[in-house]
């Protein structure tokens, strides 16, 4: 379909009605550009060349819209350059002379030649902000010297503290064919976790009178995981003479959580002895424990006037229930066997004692 054509004297109308309209915007907005816009403001136009508005060919674009009022400014700059530019929305300037496209990208509402609009471009005059970069890695040796230089008072760690326990493992009666006695086992300590000096006793009495017993003061070091070494001395008392030993051993925990204890003993005149002693805790309930007990010793030679002979000479097995009211105060009752060998049951078969006996014992556990 073709265009309309407008004829000469159309023409020369729309013309006169353009510069009227120019000459009575030109007051209104030379008052609202500043002076200082005037190095902004666009250079002057060949009007001839941009499309729509060929007079030669009698062809005419839309006639321009008023300029609108424009938004207060923050500056004399900014304020000029958006009022020189608020009526040439719609025009296509990539058919202006001088007017690189790329620098409409940034004009609102400015169309390129391919007919899109381009984003809205920042304000000239506003400054970036400089990027945040992120903070680098930190030198180790400045950090290590800068906390090395931190006080901590109060911050002392204990590596080897000292501290103590006594433990009464076993405090019982005792009942055995119609005899009533009494028995002991008890263990204390003081020192660190690695060198501590400990104190050992057990005993039994009979018939008012102390039978057998025996006191030992060690020096315990710790050179495994569980395991000390001791080194000490052990005095026996009781029926016949006393007996002082130089002691040595090991103690501590076998794998499957077996207290294990084995010492030896050296005195005078030649005498040696040995005694070994393994314990185990089984948990039945968090209160409710069984523990076994196996305990043997050994002589290298017959003592007769305490009674013992040479070799094997006792052994005892014992299972003994506790209840743990608390950890450290529990009550139990238990069974004893008892049997002597060699020397030491030819002594009791002379005195017409038995060498097989079985106790029924009660008694409680403390410990703190």
């Amino acid at each position: 379909m073709n265009a309309p054509t407008m004829t000469p004297r159309g023409t020369r109308l729309v013309s006169l009605w353009m510069l009227c309209a120019t000459a009575l915007a030109a007051p209104a907005f030379a008052q609202q550009v500043p002076a200082a816009s005037a190095s902004t403001a666009m250079p002057e136009m060949d009007m001839s060349s941009m499309p729509g508005m060929d007079m030669a060919h009698g062809k005419h674009g839309a006639p321009p819209a008023k300029p609108a009022a424009p938004a207060r400014a923050t500056s004399a700059q900014p304020a000029a350059a958006s009022s020189s530019m608020g009526g040439m929305s719609g025009m296509d300037m990539g058919a202006m002379p001088g007017m690189d496209r790329g620098s409409t990208s940034g004009m609102p509402g400015m169309k390129t030649s391919h007919g899109q609009h381009s984003a809205p471009a920042a304000s000239s005059t506003s400054t970036p902000a400089a990027p945040v970069l992120p903070p680098g890695p930190a030198d180790p040796a400045a950090s290590l010297a800068k906390l090395e230089a931190m006080p901590m008072t109060g911050m002392d760690m204990a590596d080897n503290p000292r501290f103590g326990k006594v433990l009464i493992n076993q405090l019982e009666a005792t009942h055995a064919d119609g005899v009533s006695g009494q028995a002991w086992d008890a263990y204390a300590w003081y020192g660190s976790d690695f060198n501590k000096l400990a104190i050992r006793s057990e005993g039994d009495r009979a018939g008012g009178r102390v039978e057998a017993a025996s006191v030992e003061a060690l020096w315990s070091h710790a050179y495994a995981t569980f395991w000390d070494s001791v080194v000490g001395v052990r005095h026996d008392f009781g029926i016949g003479p006393g007996r002082n030993w130089a002691a040595f051993g090991v103690q501590g925990i076998a794998p499957y959580w077996f207290n294990l204890e084995a010492t030896g003993y050296v005195g005078a005149g030649g005498r040696t002895a040995a005694r070994f002693k393994a314990e185990y805790e089984l948990l039945i309930t968090q209160r409710l424990i069984l523990e076994p007990e196996l305990e043997t010793n050994l002589y290298g030679k017959a003592d007769p006037a305490r009674r013992l002979g040479s070799g094997l000479s006792d052994a005892g097995l014992s299972l003994r229930l506790r209840y743990e009211i608390r950890r450290e105060f529990a009550p139990y009752i238990g069974v004893v066997w008892q049997r002597v060998f060699g020397g030491t049951a030819g002594f009791r078969r002379a005195e017409n004692k038995s060498v097989f006996d079985r106790q029924i014992v009660a008694g409680v556990r403390i410990w703190f």
